[in-house]
């Protein structure tokens, strides 16, 4: 008889080896060793996200759009890190402004990104500024919302409008200051959108976003040789001058009023009604507190291990972003349902 074979005392027969105990154990073993080697992933992730750059004192970084919203919070909490912070804006009366709010090491300059002159002047006095320790960040933060509505509403004019600022300007500006920002091996920050991700509404808005990103991958990539970091900034809805329901209807209402009878026709009054409607909606569901943006933003500039996108915003994180990986029909059924419809729609 072999002797692997065991019988009972009873004479009954062979008995089975207990292999399920064997199994249970073995699977209980795994799973701690998951959940060990996932503990180990993330402590090593918030280790590494947590590392903060020495000198900030001596860095200097660029931003454009600090009259108001994320540009102007981000200004002045960089400046309170102690960073030589230079602040571009639109208006002098938003550059006066901010520097009442903000220490003595802040500069401003006006600019307006979308006119490649004042972007060559304003080149010329951030060179100007750093010397010879190179610019170690730019934030292309400037950008505009308006006119938005059906691309059938609108005209090439108004596509142009928006791309000029948001996207046209991102690149003027940047290839602007490429070289001081290659000196100091430093960052560029592009504030993109979720709309870069999903395009919920015509218009050129989405289209800018869309070319940021694309803009950003390319750039990423050429400036990784010269040891540049590119980063883009993701917010979901926020409470800014770009969101503003006011604005955002009395553009709206200004657009109807000069189409073609027979694209009223084809909407229809009850459109423009729940068009309002969904612009109020979407206002009591944007964010109030901007540092969740000007936190990545930080993030992004300070930190030795910078991340490549940021996604602010519990909507960008929980629904945006989820929506930009589902199959496209799941998408639009998504949209058919929150949006309203024309008068003509089949």
């Amino acid at each position: 008889m072999p002797c692997s074979t065991r019988f009972s005392k009873a004479g009954q027969g062979p008995v089975k080896p207990r292999l399920s105990l064997s199994v249970s154990v073995l699977c209980k073993a795994m799973w701690l060793y998951l959940a060990v080697f996932v503990g180990l992933y993330y402590l090593l992730h918030w280790y590494r996200e947590r590392q903060v750059l020495s000198h900030l004192r001596d860095k200097y970084v660029f931003i454009t759009g600090c009259d108001s919203g994320f540009g102007n919070l981000l200004a002045r909490q960089l400046d309170a890190r102690g960073l030589r912070v230079l602040a571009a804006c639109l208006t002098e009366k938003g550059a006066e402004q901010l520097r009442g709010q903000t220490s003595d090491r802040l500069e401003t300059v006006t600019l307006d990104v979308s006119k490649t002159e004042s972007v060559a002047a304003a080149a010329q006095w951030v060179k100007e500024c750093v010397g010879d320790k190179g610019l170690w960040g730019l934030v292309n933060n400037a950008g505009i919302s308006l006119p938005t509505a059906p691309n059938e509403l609108l005209t090439k004019q108004d596509f142009v409008t928006i791309l000029d600022v948001n996207l046209l300007g991102v690149i003027d500006v940047t290839l602007s200051l490429l070289p001081l920002v290659r000196k100091a091996r430093g960052r560029v920050v592009n504030v993109s959108s979720v709309m870069g991700r999903v395009s919920l509404f015509g218009g050129g808005y989405c289209i800018s976003k869309y070319g940021v990103e694309a803009f950003s991958d390319s750039l990423r990539r050429e400036l990784s040789y010269f040891g540049v970091k590119v980063a883009m900034i993701e917010p979901g809805y926020f409470k800014t001058a770009v969101t503003s329901k006011e604005r955002f209807l009395k553009s709206f209402l200004e657009i109807w009023d000069r189409s073609s009878p027979e694209v009223k026709e084809a909407y229809g009054e009850k459109f423009v009604a729940d068009y309002k409607k969904s612009a109020e909606r979407m206002e009591q569901k944007c964010t109030q507190d901007l540092s969740l943006v000007t936190n990545c933003m930080e993030h992004a500039l300070i930190a030795c291990h910078p991340r490549t996108r940021y996604s602010a915003g519990w909507d960008a994180k929980l629904l945006y972003l989820p929506m930009s990986y589902m199959p496209t029909f799941l998408v639009d059924a998504i949209m058919y349902w929150g949006s309203p419809s024309p008068a003509k729609a089949l």
